[in-house]
């Protein structure tokens, strides 16, 4: 028991900084540039994020030995899709702003390779609990590199923390925040903050400062891999076409 507690703290600390997932493996690079110029966007997208990964890690974990290993990306697909669609109704219904904010980035969040990475990688190996737990932590360790990026963003380019908190709680704003919806700090912003040249930089900046951390915790190095690590790899053409050519 005792072990099996141990085994399920790691799985869900790995996401945080060993294995996180923006940061260290460079995965989810499209939404975590797109969404993080505003903290309510980045808590947003992340929560959302983290209720399809747990939600489809689950469902894959369980259904692991059923699904034929010829058609399992698919499958997965599949099921991602469906639990998305419901987190986006859901955000339709209750966050009707926040999924304006969002846009396609929201929908989009079926080809994030987060998450169809931890389906291939994890949870069709692994059991049930195991697999939300690794969904869990990796969907936190997704939002806390998004609101990392969104506190810098936001606070140098547009001078606010929190601006329109209210659209992240929708109709509940006024009952839970009593009518804060962010604040002004600076009255001249550096708006290259809020524009792709300054997503990329503060990325940069953050992905130094984890490599820093786990340099000093001794954890190993993030690499990048090639096509070989893709979920895709044994069906893609191009991987299958360099493979012959080493043969050759």
């Amino acid at each position: 028991m005792a072990e099996n507690k141990c085994s399920l703290r790691k799985e869900f600390t790995k996401g945080l900084i060993r294995e996180n997932p923006v940061l260290r493996l460079v995965l989810g690079t499209c939404p975590t540039l797109a969404t993080s110029t505003s903290m309510v966007n980045a808590i947003g997208m992340g929560i959302a994020a983290t209720l399809v990964l747990v939600c489809s890690n689950i469902a894959i974990s369980a259904l692991r030995k059923v699904i034929p290993d010829k058609v399992r990306i698919p499958a997965y697909i599949v099921i991602i899709a469906s639990f998305v669609t419901i987190v986006q109704m859901i955000v339709k219904a209750f966050v009707p702003a926040l999924d304006s904010a969002l846009g396609v980035f929201l929908p989009l969040i079926v080809v994030n390779c987060i998450i169809l990475g931890r389906a291939e990688a994890f949870a069709n190996k692994n059991r049930v609990i195991a697999s939300a737990v690794d969904g869990l932590g990796m969907g936190i360790g997704f939002t806390a590199a998004l609101f990392c990026m969104a506190l810098v963003r936001e606070f140098l380019g547009n001078g606010t923390l929190f601006s329109g908190a209210q659209s992240l709680l929708g109709v509940f704003g006024d009952n839970v925040l009593g009518g804060f919806n962010g604040v002004t700090i600076l009255n001249t912003p550096m708006t290259i903050f809020i524009l792709p040249a300054g997503g990329f930089f503060v990325f940069g900046i953050l992905i130094a400062l984890a490599n820093k951390i786990s340099d000093k915790k001794k954890l190993p190095k993030a690499e990048l891999h090639g096509c070989e690590s893709c979920p895709l790899a044994a069906t893609c053409s191009k991987v299958v076409s360099e493979k012959e050519e080493i043969k050759v």
